[in-house]
């Protein structure tokens, strides 16, 4: 059973039993309740902090869960009426000529949990069973004990954090310095933090077709217009490039130049060199979200260095993090810049959040320092590999109508051309009443996409027959919308 679906299982029905206990009695333990409904200890522990969020029962350290004391019964809220609100959100200031929307569906399709039993091929983040729990447990146990753990701490983030993000970010030549990075809460936070830092609310934007969701909704929220430039097999395609900055005036490209989200594309030597001097030329930034580095395949090739580390300019502001190899909370990231563009950053992110918190800094540290980090990075990238050789196979044996243009050597996901009409919202719908959620292309894009698309993850569900079955689903839910 799902995990989810098994705590909310088990808080029903231990909130339906509750009537057979006085208040202040004992509940079984939890070991009784385990072997009782065959569950694991964290089904049990995360159903009874259910009960006791909303007060039904009170658990004691060491002694076990009581029912609470009955409470009196509150009267029902009167109902509001937030219809003025409408009014109040819907036009934008006078003279500001850019509706400051926000819309998260895009985000929200590899965010959201799929309804029990279907499996997460539209997911972004490592399943747990990739995810170095031991590791992380043990590095924030570490770092609760750390001198100082829970003192505030420095509003750039830690000294030796930046250090090795400098080095990781900046190289063997050592092209960056820690006073150069700032720790942050994570990729998304820093790359709304470049967005807003970077260009004024109106302006455009340009960025990568088809892109991440999560940066255009960043950029629309922040009042910036988006403006498409098209991707190929090599990256960013430098000739637009240079067309889309002079035709916008745009003065901020960002892009993705390892293992692009969706396409998977990697920027070509050649075209490293050209993205950085077309923009040097146009007096504009480069915003490089280098969200993959650290989910490179166990075939690829020698990894390029990032695009900071040939920048001695201040072109370059660079962002990354740890989430995408760790964990979806491990929410600590960096943002690296140089020159005036570095103080304006730093002063977005003391004004939105001040700091990162301490302990999850400490941990990260104690965790990027331990010998399990190596490990845990090789074992990513055998298993990354295993589970996509598994996706392609079952992809070109039963979905033969679907094309496959590009198997990316890094990264967690596959981009799949349907055919020209096909409806991929349809698609996505039907394949979730089969049990499989997928991620349909039309968020990818901020204007009108040449052709439909859909997205699969390989890194979101336990193994690679769940990578075969989810196949099998989603070759149901063509048969019905592509017939």
């Amino acid at each position: 059973m799902h995990e989810r679906s098994s705590v909310a299982d088990l808080a029903d029905t231990l909130r339906s039993e509750l009537n057979r206990y006085s208040p202040g009695e004992k509940l079984p333990s939890s070991r009784a309740l385990i072997e009782r409904y065959r569950v694991s200890p964290v089904t049990v522990s995360r159903a009874l902090a259910t009960l006791a969020a909303e007060g039904l029962v009170v658990t004691r350290p060491g002694a076990g869960a009581f029912r609470a004391a009955a409470r009196p019964r509150a009267e029902e809220p009167r109902p509001g009426d937030t219809s003025w609100q409408e009014v109040a959100l819907s036009a934008p200031p006078a003279g500001d000529s850019v509706p400051r929307s926000v819309d998260a569906s895009g985000v929200l399709a590899t965010l959201a949990a799929p309804p029990p039993g279907a499996l997460e091929l539209n997911g972004g983040y490592l399943h747990s069973s990739l995810q170095p729990e031991r590791a992380m447990a043990a590095a924030l146990a570490r770092a609760g004990r750390r001198p100082g753990a829970w003192d505030r701490p420095p509003v750039e983030g830690l000294p030796e954090l930046r250090a090795w993000f400098a080095r990781e970010i900046g190289g063997r030549a050592g092209a960056l310095a820690p006073s150069d990075v700032l720790v942050t809460a994570g990729g998304q936070s820093a790359l709304t933090c470049a967005l807003r830092g970077l260009a004024p609310p109106g302006a455009p934007v340009l960025v990568e077709s088809p892109t991440y969701p999560g940066m255009l909704a960043a950029a629309r929220a922040s009042g910036l217009r988006p403006v498409p430039v098209p991707v190929d097999a090599d990256g960013v395609r430098a000739e637009l490039l240079a067309e889309a900055l002079r035709a916008s005036g745009a003065r901020v490209f960002v892009c993705q130049p390892l293992f692009q989200n969706p396409t998977g594309a990697v920027l070509s030597a050649e075209r490293r060199r050209e993205v950085i001097r077309i923009a040097r030329e146009a007096g504009a930034f480069v915003v490089e979200d280098d969200f993959a580095r650290r989910l490179v395949h166990e075939d690829a090739p020698p990894l390029p260095a990032t695009l900071a580390a040939d920048d001695p300019d201040g072109v370059v502001v660079h962002v990354c993090s740890l989430t995408k190899a760790t964990s979806p909370s491990l929410r600590v990231g960096a943002l690296a810049a140089r020159g005036p563009a570095l103080e304006r950053l730093r002063a977005i992110q003391i004004v939105d959040s001040f700091f990162v918190p301490r302990p999850l800094q400490e941990a990260a540290l104690e965790l990027v320092g331990a010998p399990s980090w190596t490990r845990h990075l090789r074992t990513v990238a055998d298993r990354l590999r295993t589970r996509r050789e598994a996706l392609v196979t079952a992809i070109r044996r039963d979905l033969p109508g679907l094309a496959l243009p590009h198997v990316p050597p890094g990264g967690y996901h596959l981009w799949l051309r349907l055919p020209q009409g096909a409806d991929e919202a349809a698609l996505a719908s039907a394949a979730l009443r089969a049990g499989v959620a997928v991620a349909p292309g039309r968020p990818y894009f901020c204007a009108e996409p040449p052709a439909p698309h859909v997205r699969l993850s390989f890194a979101s569900v336990a193994g690679t027959s769940e990578l075969a079955e989810g196949v099998r689903r989603l070759r149901t839910a063509c048969e019905e919308v592509l017939g």
